[in-house]
């Protein structure tokens, strides 16, 4: 058993609904790969165990700057990965 095993990133959740928010007919599973990985790079981690843990200790406030963080960086990330695609 490796010790990261159960180790999450809460931001990945974050980032992954605001894809499926913004997520357009014409998105291929490729880009959509990219746009993640280029958000979450632009995110700080915010690690937890146990999603019940982080829910629990998240106030309000918090977690909503959370989700306007990664709708922001999601909509960036479609801009950059959409600029920077090869032919």
């Amino acid at each position: 058993m490796s010790l990261r095993d159960g180790i999450n990133n809460f931001y990945e959740r974050l980032v992954e609904d605001a894809i499926d928010a913004t997520r357009q007919d014409s998105d291929t599973a490729d880009f959509l790969t990219d746009v993640m990985c280029v958000a979450l790079n632009r995110l700080p981690t915010r690690y937890y165990r146990h999603s019940i843990d982080m829910m629990f200790y998240l106030g309000d406030d918090e977690l909503r700057a959370m989700k306007q963080k990664s709708l922001a960086a999601v909509q960036e990330a479609r801009d950059f990965v959409e600029s920077h695609q090869r032919d």
